[in-house]
């Protein structure tokens, strides 16, 4: 079977997006001023780092000072979730554009877009002269970005779904009301639910940088430790962090995997 060769322009459209790409990545890397030497010298910079971290400090004062702080850093990305999915849920179904007005849509799109365009950190300096030093501020920041992302995830989903249920309940007298209750939410929910574990797992990662601001969690005693140079500490503070991701990344894996596939059933 011949397989027909590609018009002359889809070819000059792909070779010139495969030099942008270069060229691109070229002028990135100079205005980054990476050089060889750099990257050479870096390994060994890396290794010297990590040495320096073992044998870790596993005293009880250095495990009284951080698990508080990692169990703050996951009631931060826990409650800013929470914060994310019950906002992000409502605005959802007014972003998409097939059970919504286009106008509205639009509009709701663009709000959520803004919302996105500030990262967490942006968001927590913004707060910080409102709401202070500590764990509010980093609750807050990473409740307002979930918003955006799980604003527009949860459109996307609304706008893919199977438009039969939503007519058989339409031609058998059911209301707008109806639909979005018994047509879409049924549909969309275990996607959803997904992507709200997913971005748990993102706020998490988060949240152990908001600390670098003042904005609670681990990331102030990360900070703390290797500003006066204690590095065993530090690398303390790096292992449980690392656990923890490890530990909250694998049940939501397994939970997601659930509900999007559902319990097996063996025959």
């Amino acid at each position: 079977m011949n397989i027909p060769n590609q018009p002359l322009n889809q070819k000059i459209l792909k070779y010139l997006i495969t030099v942008l790409i270069v060229v691109g990545s070229i002028w990135s890397a100079s205005g980054l001023e990476i050089t060889p030497d750099r990257i050479f010298s870096a390994p060994g910079k890396i290794w010297i780092l990590i040495s320096a971290m073992f044998p870790l400090d596993l005293s009880q004062e250095a495990i009284d000072r951080i698990v508080p702080k990692v169990a703050e850093s996951l009631f931060i990305a826990w409650a800013g979730t929470v914060i994310g999915a019950i906002f992000s849920f409502p605005v959802s179904f007014l972003a998409a554009n097939n059970v919504s007005l286009n106008s509205l849509s639009r509009m709701t799109k663009q709000v959520l877009n803004i919302i996105r365009a500030f990262p967490e950190l942006i968001l927590a300096f913004v707060l910080l002269p409102i709401t202070g030093l500590g764990p509010l501020t980093g609750t807050l920041a990473v409740g307002i970005h979930s918003i955006g992302t799980l604003g527009k995830l949860s459109s996307e989903v609304i706008e893919g779904i199977d438009e039969g249920p939503l007519e058989s309940i339409k031609s058998s007298g059911g209301s707008k009301l109806n639909e979005l209750f018994f047509g879409v939410v049924p549909q969309v929910m275990p996607t959803i639910t997904s992507y709200w574990l997913y971005r748990f797992e993102i706020n998490l990662r988060a949240s152990a940088v908001l600390g670098v601001v003042g904005a609670g969690g681990v990331g102030a005693e990360l900070i703390n430790q290797l500003r006066f140079r204690d590095f065993p500490r530090a690398g303390t503070v790096l292992v449980v962090t690392i656990a923890m991701v490890l530990i909250v990344d694998t049940i939501s894996a397994s939970i997601r995997r659930r509900i999007i596939k559902g319990r097996e059933i063996k025959v």
